[in-house]
């Protein structure tokens, strides 16, 4: 093959941005502007696949009419004047029949009418799509990815074997490979089956992946037979209209740029906001451990000795500044050199200004002056507005402080002075933090560039306000002023709602809030844990089962004859939870598990007794959403069993129980023992005494 030899020689690493978001697609121009600033940056890639571009996606056996011909004509030529290689990409998985000649035909005509506009890379997507093929292409294919591999060669082979050729997988992340990513039938015919010289796009553990690892594109490349390129998600923006994120290319050591063919970062829908994730990508890439030229020298401290991203970060700001104090275009000249043109070249132009400039007298409220933008208000921006996994320090440091007063604000008020003091001196602190969100919002606004600041607008008039009313809140608290109307009213005006009817229902949902700052909020219910009695045994039976509804009939665990009153739980070895409404939760033991077994006729194996003779069983109904209670009913439960003589605990999950499996791990002394006998949906998990 022809692509064997092209193996043989060194390929460039793919860096740039794919344009691959769902919402408005961005201007020609921006474009163009993008080429620009890929070129100033070191950037050597551009991959077209805007989701709602008609004739990529929906209609994309369509031809390009001759106006839409003549725009990407430009665009292809204003990337190659760039030194950018515009990689045309296509998307027909909604509704392709794979088997079908004349669809084949289609997708081969629609790639070579853009081939005849000077593009030369290419890209077939089946990303996003429904897996079912339809009853020609089962009779014709074995598999979806039998059938996409074979679209995808004979595409491959018609346009002459690209040098740059990507193919996007349907499981295009780790999540969504079944079972596992080693053990994906469809990743491993991918694999198997693609020819070499085409590479394969990947977007890491998830969609939106928090890390990317040495070892799980390690583990990706072996089943692909080839280093991934990533599609990173990391800045986009379009699965949430009430976020944006200008936080720092992270997470993504640079050790993978040995091991990846390349990385290409789908950012947020809106361009200008953009510049921080592209020109930290940038930086990121010339980070190589070859002797590459890099942006900024990296200290001992760092935990990567190629990058760092706070001053990537502060090199992408302190560049996105010169912008920002422009007029309009980007990268065009300052205002302040129109002015001196204006003065030198020309008569500027006069205007009436009658009798001279309004002068306020000593008593009247002075001119408004609108302050420069600074670099301190671009890292705060950025704080707000930082990365999906994680807010930046300042944002962090008032959530913080606010949940701080809140909590305390009663305490103080009714303790002695110093506590009062501590928490005004504090509650001072938060004010001043809420008084820089304000002054970096009046000077942005006034900042010469309109075009940044109207894709930034929606976004921090919406932190304004939530600023805003913490403010007040934090005012009343402290007793410098009546609660605000605007968060106590009964009938509050609509702006201060938040999301409309999507926030309405996720607030009724109970996993609002699960990826919050903070993950185990202060406990807000009184909870009552006591021993367990007799009487107690139908309350116990009647939580077991509710939480067994939903769950389909499968082999049962030792510890159902624990939960369902068959047998008795050892003496001083158990415990139950109640709230304001009743029981809500126990922690059952036996002291020897044998009986339990035998009555299952589960069969143990004496290693495992030996180590772990005692059972344990806990559960506790979903309206305790605080993990605190259910710790120390499991810590109190362990102290009892340690004391009967037993060197060790354990207990059964099933797979499906996600809650408990996660309760256990993280308690982090809770280990999975290999045991033999064990049913396919069992986990078995131990811990030393």
């Amino acid at each position: 093959m022809s692509t064997t030899g092209s193996k043989e020689q060194p390929r460039r690493f793919i860096s740039g941005v794919v344009e691959g978001f769902y919402g408005r697609p961005w201007t020609m121009e921006q474009r163009t502007e993008l080429f620009k600033r890929e070129q100033k940056w070191g950037l050597n890639t551009y991959l077209y696949a805007p989701k709602d571009d008609y004739k990529h996606r929906m209609y994309w056996r369509d031809l390009y009419s001759p106006e839409e011909a003549e725009q990407l004509i430009a665009l292809i030529s204003a990337a190659k004047q760039n030194n950018v290689d515009f990689v045309y990409a296509i998307s027909p998985g909604l509704d392709i029949t794979f088997s079908n000649p004349k669809e084949v035909a289609a997708l081969k005509r629609k790639l070579d009418q853009v081939k005849e506009f000077g593009c030369r890379s290419f890209s077939l997507l089946f990303d996003d799509i429904e897996t079912e093929m339809c009853p020609a292409d089962k009779q014709a294919f074995s598999s979806f990815a039998h059938a996409q591999v074979a679209i995808t060669n004979t595409v491959f082979q018609h346009l002459g074997e690209p040098e740059t050729f990507l193919f996007c997988p349907t499981d295009y992340c780790a999540r969504f490979c079944t079972p596992t990513v080693t053990q994906s039938s469809y990743l491993h015919t991918v694999g198997e089956g693609l020819l070499h010289g085409i590479d394969i796009l990947w977007t890491g553990p998830k969609v939106v992946s928090h890390k990317i690892s040495v070892e799980s594109i390690e583990e990706v490349t072996s089943v692909l037979r080839r280093p991934p390129v990533i599609w990173d998600n990391i800045h986009a923006n379009d699965y949430d209209p009430q976020r944006l994120f200008l936080g720092p290319f992270k997470d993504r050591p640079t050790e993978l740029i040995a091991k990846l063919r390349g990385v290409l970062t789908n950012p947020n829908c809106e361009f200008y906001p953009n510049f921080v994730a592209i020109h930290t990508l940038a930086t990121w890439c010339k980070a190589n451990t070859d002797g590459g030229q890099k942006d900024v020298e990296m200290g001992e401290e760092e935990q990567d000795p190629n990058y760092s991203p706070q001053k990537a970060l502060t090199l992408a700001l302190t560049e996105w500044l010169e912008e920002f104090l422009s007029t309009d275009q980007p990268g065009g000249p300052s205002l302040k050199s129109h002015l001196k043109k204006d003065s030198s070249d020309e008569e500027p132009m006069q205007t009436d200004v009658g009798e001279g400039s309004y002068v306020p007298g000593p008593q009247e409220n002075p001119l408004y002056t609108a302050e420069p933008l600074t670099l301190e208000d671009l890292k705060l921006l950025s704080d707000l507005f930082y990365l999906p996994y994680e807010h930046g320090p300042t944002a962090r440091t008032m959530l913080q402080e606010l949940d701080w007063l809140k909590n305390n604000s009663a305490a103080a008020a009714a303790a002695e002075t110093d506590n009062m003091v501590e928490w005004c001196r504090r509650a001072q602190q938060f004010d001043d933090m809420c008084e820089a969100v304000v002054k970096m919002f009046n000077r942005l606004s006034n900042a010469p560039n309109r075009s940044i600041l109207y894709d930034l607008y929606n976004y921090i008039c919406d932190i304004k306000s939530g600023v805003d009313m913490a403010r007040a809140y934090v005012k009343s608290l402290g007793g410098q002023g009546r609660p605000s109307n605007q968060l106590m009213s009964n009938d509050p005006e609509p702006w201060r709602f938040r999301g409309g009817l999507s926030g309405e229902f996720q607030r009724m949902l109970p996993c609002h809030g699960n990826r919050d700052l903070f993950r185990h909020p202060p406990m807000t219910a009184v909870y009552c844990m006591r021993p367990y009695c007799p009487a107690d045994k139908v309350e116990v039976e009647k939580i077991f089962r509710e939480m067994q509804r939903d769950q389909m009939v499968q082999p049962p665990l030792i510890c159902d004859n624990l939960s369902a009153g068959d047998i008795s739980p050892s003496p001083q070895c158990a415990l139950v939870l109640e709230d304001d409404i009743g029981m809500c939760g126990y922690a059952l033991a036996l002291t020897d598990a044998k009986p339990a077994a035998a009555k299952i006729q589960r069969a143990l194996e004496d290693s495992v007794l030996k180590d772990y003779p005692s059972l344990i069983t806990i559960q506790v109904l979903p309206r305790v959403t605080d993990p605190s209670p259910t710790k120390h009913m499991i810590g109190r439960l362990l102290s009892s069993i340690r004391s009967s003589g037993a060197k060790g605990a354990f207990c059964e999950l099933r797979h499906s129980d996600r809650r408990m499996l996660d309760f256990f791990n993280k308690l982090g002394s809770f280990k999975p023992i290999k045991t033999a006998g064990l049913p396919q949906d069992i986990i078995a998990m131990g811990t030393s005494l």
